[in-house]
């Protein structure tokens, strides 16, 4: 069986010691290949006190599942002296190449899926990384075009039109393609996971979904005509929904995602409901990638504190999505 890569995300950071904690658990049976420092993670190990052995291999080919060792693909060698919990150029630079090393192994096959550890949007800039964050560096290094975040967990599933940007500019991004080409993904993704008609709930970018065009135009002249082209196309969608109210209708199970207009619309509800058993997952990329639901938690970082439920939860997702 294929392993499936996860990157160890931002070495100063809680990456490497929630990696370590995943590797260690007895209920990660599956073959991993992590990609990052093996100096970093063995430092990881004595914070968490895993007790694991760390081999490097040459190829993504080579990993094994192996209780308490793991296999590592080497994409840097940083000092031992590097700190935890700061914001790092050298840090940075590294969390790109492990995820460009990952996006690699996938579009070649050579992985099952990626997952990947929090990196930090910063530290990336520091480093002279051109990108804000994983799902911008997955889209364009993989050169997909029409690509989404959807965010899961338990309860609620939430796929965002618009992901890093001001909410100035967000807005300003909205279009009836954009928001149809997102409406299209959410619904292939859901089959794909096993949902013979996903009904999608649409929320509305104004408060009470614009009131008829009372508090702006944008859900009458943007997101209602993409609703009904997606109708028209046979895909359960509805909307659009006044916000404050739709993702409590989707938890009690009236729908099964909710496409939501920006940033923080989507992905307060989710993080509410709880970070451990939430999982980013990048929806249109050619291959399957999974992430945790928080950040690099630089406050923590380095006192054997993290909690790794949410990586397992993320590993979890990717078997599950690339099931034979």
């Amino acid at each position: 069986m294929k392993p499936i890569a996860i990157t160890m995300g931002d070495p100063c950071g809680i990456g490497p010691e929630i990696v370590v904690r995943a590797c260690a658990d007895p209920r990660l049976t599956l073959p991993v290949v992590v990609i990052g420092d093996v100096g970093v993670l063995r430092r990881a190990d004595r914070v968490t006190g895993a007790g694991l052995e760390f081999r490097p291999v040459a190829s993504a080919g080579r990993a094994a599942y192996t209780p308490g060792t793991v296999d590592v693909l080497p994409e840097s060698d940083l000092p031992a002296d590097l700190p935890w919990g700061v914001l790092d150029a050298r840090a940075g630079a590294a969390s790109f190449r492990y995820v460009r090393r990952g996006i690699e192994l996938a579009l070649a096959g050579e992985v099952r899926a990626l997952v990947t550890a929090p990196i930090n949007k910063e530290a990336l800039r520091l480093g002279g990384v051109p990108y804000p964050g994983h799902t911008e560096i997955l889209a364009d290094l993989s050169g997909t075009g029409d690509y989404a975040m959807m965010m899961a967990n338990e309860q609620l599933r939430v796929v965002l039109v618009t992901v890093h940007l001001s909410l100035r500019d967000a807005i300003g991004s909205l279009d009836v393609d954009r928001e149809l080409a997102i409406i299209r993904l959410a619904d292939r993704t859901l089959r794909r996971g096993g949902l013979a008609s996903p009904r999608l709930a649409v929320a509305g970018l104004n408060p009470h979904a614009g009131e008829n065009g009372l508090f702006g135009d944008e859900d009458l002249r943007i997101i209602a005509p993409a609703v009904r082209a997606a109708r028209a196309e046979g895909i359960d969608a509805s909307g659009p929904w006044p916000a404050d109210t739709v993702f409590m209708r989707a938890r009690a199970g009236e729908f099964d995602a909710v496409v939501a207009q920006y940033h923080d619309q989507g992905l307060i509800p989710v993080k509410y409901l709880g970070l451990e058993d939430g999982v980013n997952i990048t929806i249109g990329l050619p291959f399957v990638r999974t992430s945790v639901d928080h950040g690099t938690a630089f406050d923590i970082a380095g006192t054997g504190a993290a909690d790794h439920a949410a990586l397992l939860t993320a590993l979890r997702h990717a078997a599950d999505l690339t099931r034979p």
